[in-house]
């Protein structure tokens, strides 16, 4: 896992990395500007005009780098140094080293035009070290270059966006940003998309012993987890090695939420799968998945029982399902007899929201799959992103369960407060039943005997895998649900066989 550390853990570690490899602090921001560079360089070629804006810490001495070494490229260059209070002896140095090399502007007074007819800006005045908004001059200069017609890249991160808290006052809207060796935690939320843009991790070398020893409750998921994750199979194993998980989904006019689970659940490997719908969709059910084993309700339309649990490994809930009242009577029930994990997701969170003394009921080390708004339903509205993240984090506790928040960089809370952030998926899976696909992946995992945690993780990073591959193959806006489904198997065979992801 990636740590995501504190902009204070960021700054000991700058500080750690100076003292022990050892290396000076302006030769270790050299490393840095030099990683921008190379990957400015891929992306961009020398015709491009380019204006480095710069504050006089140490992001700006960064950003004084960057601009003589896309010099040395012969990329057209010209800087604007913002003045604070005070400059930063990098800052100094780099200032030094620039002159007579591109043209710096000392800005003294801001024309709504100053950074007209550049195609690319790249913003270098403020750091991960701001702590507060940003104001007067600053914020101007911000304001401008967000109102400029060029293409604009953050070093590190965007100017006037915090790190760690919710971010107020005039904030640079990155088209990219690159940020060093480790991703910062306002990156994940999705009201910083607007300032981040696409955003990506440069190495600059900072002591990987020194990360690996910080405390932080905050995680990027990579393949490599996901690798270790997974078990292998042995010669000798039979379907009963793979559990028996109980799918209960559908209803009158959502029978197509079962089926997108089903195949999911069985995709994700599970040993038997038997699936409880309502007999309207005995029939579909038959026809649709020969592999999945049928079992009946008694009322036509939607739930109303329950079959016997003790032969089930695990249980999952929710998709097509519908709130009709004897639905809801058979929940509790549901909750009532199974006290191993569930997977809840769709009408089954819905319920819980609106009959909310079936919280307690909730097996621990189950995993809720909520998408925002039924995340809403069950904590109420929160008043920023960061204020939602500690509301994800008390349900967790609460239920002792895992809470699996979905979107971009799905964020999964564990109950003893880690929360883990998603680096797979894409908006082509912004299309109805892709979330009953994540509720088969967890379903048939669970069953298999892994952990909650260990389940959820792996499983929201191979639905968003296996959503990559399907719009690698067949595009972001043809993609739908099944399509996840079908590239299940290569999602797994990247992860096992170690390709490239």
């Amino acid at each position: 896992m990636i740590r995501i550390l504190s902009s204070q853990q960021i700054r000991a570690l700058d500080a750690h990395t100076i003292q022990h490899e050892p290396i000076t602090s302006i030769d270790l921001m050299e490393r840095a500007c030099r990683a921008f560079v190379n990957w400015f360089t891929e992306k961009f070629n020398g015709a491009h005009t380019v204006a480095v804006v710069c504050g006089t810490g140490n992001n700006g001495g960064d950003g004084l780098g960057i601009a003589r070494m896309l010099r040395e490229w012969s990329y057209p260059v010209k800087v604007f140094v913002i003045r604070g209070s005070s400059e930063t002896e990098d800052f100094k140095t780099n200032l030094e080293r620039l002159k007579g090399k591109a043209e710096i502007v000392e800005v003294t007074s801001l024309d709504k035009d100053i950074f007209s007819g550049y195609d690319i800006v790249i913003d270098a005045i403020f750091g991960s070290g701001l702590t507060r908004p940003v104001e007067g001059v600053f914020a101007r200069a911000i304001h401008f270059m967000n109102e400029s017609d060029a293409l604009r890249i953050a070093v590190d991160i965007p100017s006037g966006l915090l790190a760690d808290k919710a971010s107020k006052g005039e904030i640079f809207k990155a088209h990219y940003t690159v940020t060093f060796q480790l991703p910062k935690l306002a990156f994940l939320f999705p009201g910083n998309h607007v300032y981040t843009g696409a955003w990506c991790m440069v190495d600059i070398g900072l002591n990987k012993s020194f990360i690996k020893e910080q405390q932080t409750a905050h995680y990027y998921i990579t393949a490599k987890d996901i690798k270790k994750i997974l078990k292998p199979r042995s010669k000798f194993d039979h379907k009963g090695t793979y559990g028996h998980a109980l799918l209960i989904a559908g209803s009158y006019g959502k029978m197509g939420a079962a089926l997108l689970s089903g195949r999911a659940v069985l995709r994700a490997g599970v040993g038997l799968l038997t699936i409880h719908v309502p007999a309207c969709g005995y029939i579909i059910l038959q026809s649709s998945i020969a592999e999945a084993m049928a079992s009946i309700d008694e009322h036509e339309r939607f739930i109303t029982t329950i079959p016997a649990l003790d032969k089930y490994t695990v249980v999952g809930i929710g998709p097509g399902l519908g709130q009709d009242k004897l639905t809801v009577k058979a929940f509790r029930k549901l909750l009532e007899d199974f006290r191993k994990p569930v997977v809840l997701d769709a009408d089954a969170l819905n319920i819980l929201s609106d009959n909310r003394e079936l919280l307690p009921l909730v097996p621990a080390g189950s995993i809720l799959t909520p998408h925002p708004k039924e995340f809403e339903r069950l904590v109420g509205k929160w008043t920023d992103d960061f204020d939602r993240l500690e509301k994800q984090k008390s349900l967790a506790k609460q239920l002792k369960s895992m809470v699996v928040l979905k979107g971009a960089n799905t964020s999964i809370a564990a109950p003893g407060g880690e929360v883990y952030f998603n680096s797979t998926g894409n908006p082509g899976m912004a299309t109805g039943g892709t979330g009953d696909v994540l509720t088969g992946i967890l379903t048939g995992l669970l069953a298999q005997g892994y952990s909650s945690v260990d389940t959820a993780v792996a499983g929201v990073y191979l639905h968003g895998l296996s959503g990559d591959i399907a719009a690698r193959e067949k595009g972001m806006v043809s993609l739908i649900a099944s399509d996840i489904t079908e590239f299940l198997p290569a999602a797994f065979k990247r992860i096992i066989n170690e390709q490239k992801v």
